[in-house]
């Protein structure tokens, strides 16, 4: 007589992962309110109370799902943009490996970028991630002026970034759902845009209305 097979149990932290893979592909297709945790369990192939013993309520998952993609995303940013590196090319390689998490993780950016930022309390930490790279995006600004001998008004300097990562956000948005463009092109093309105005403040031309 045959023996049924034994049960493999995973360890905690690979089981947490597929839950939280299914569940960023659910909240990707169905948006927050219409995802259901049985939907997200049976992806998973788990039941539905381990979902619920693992990472908790459906609101508390979608954070975890936040949270997840968000860290991801700002890893992949950070390694590829070492601080020894000239100004451009770290803007450039921290392009590329933005667009780069966009396009290998097109339902983890659905979820951050277009269901988070619309529904309360998501919406509030999608706006502590934008700020966390806005911080980023201006430092790296800072440290390239200051080694040109130059300075900007810290308003000034946040301002820029943030101009920089709301045009990053919205091509990522559009390549999130044009799968045949290429993200390193698209980096290409924001870089294009994006170097040429950082590029002319570096070097102090900026550009004022005419007086009448």
């Amino acid at each position: 007589m045959s023996t049924p097979p034994a049960f493999k149990r995973l360890p905690r932290a690979v089981r947490e992962q597929q839950m939280l893979d299914a569940a960023v592909k659910v909240f990707s297709r169905r948006g927050f309110h219409a995802a259901s945790m049985d939907e997200i369990a049976e992806d998973a192939g788990i039941s539905k109370p381990m979902v619920y013993a693992y990472l908790g309520t459906k609101e508390e998952l979608f954070v975890a799902c936040l949270h997840r993609e968000g860290t991801r995303m700002m890893q992949a940013i950070a390694g590829a943009a070492a601080p020894d590196l000239p100004a451009d090319v770290r803007l450039w390689r921290g392009l590329k490996a933005f667009f780069g998490f966009v396009g290998a993780h097109r339902d983890g950016w659905a979820v951050l970028y277009r269901q988070a930022r619309g529904e309360q309390p998501f919406a509030g930490e999608l706006a502590s991630m934008r700020a966390r790279m806005v911080e980023v995006v201006a430092g790296m600004l800072d440290h390239a002026l200051r080694a040109e001998g130059r300075e900007i008004s810290a308003v000034d300097l946040e301002v820029v970034a943030y101009a920089l990562v709301g045009a990053a956000e919205s091509l990522a948005d559009w390549l999130a759902d044009h799968p045949e463009a290429d993200p390193e092109k698209t980096a290409t093309r924001m870089m294009n845009v994006a170097w040429q105005g950082a590029g002319q403040l570096l070097h102090g031309v900026v550009w004022l209305p005419a007086t009448d």
